[in-house]
C-alpha cells in the first residue's frame, strides 16, 4: 500500500488512483484548450473585426428580444 501522488490518500494498488489520473488529464486538456482559444480565434490580430462581430451579435439579440415582446 502506498499513497496516491495526486490526492495523497492511501492506494491499495501501489499506483495512483485511476480517477485521479483521469481527472488530472482532463484538467490539463481543459487548461490547454482555454489557453489556445485566442490563437484559434485570432483575437490578437483582428480586434476590429471582432468589434463588428460583437456589435452584430448584440443587434441580433436585441431584435429578437423586441420581437418576442
Amino acid at each position: 500500500m502506498k499513497f496516491c501522488n495526486i490526492c495523497n490518500k492511501i492506494s491499495a494498488t501501489d499506483q495512483d488512483h485511476l480517477d485521479c489520473v483521469q481527472r488530472r488529464s482532463i484538467e490539463s486538456e481543459a487548461e490547454d484548450f482555454k489557453n489556445n482559444i485566442p490563437e484559434k480565434l485570432n483575437l490578437s490580430s483582428n480586434t476590429q473585426e471582432l468589434d463588428v462581430g460583437v456589435k452584430a451579435i448584440l443587434e441580433h439579440l436585441s431584435k429578437n428580444k423586441d420581437s418576442d415582446e
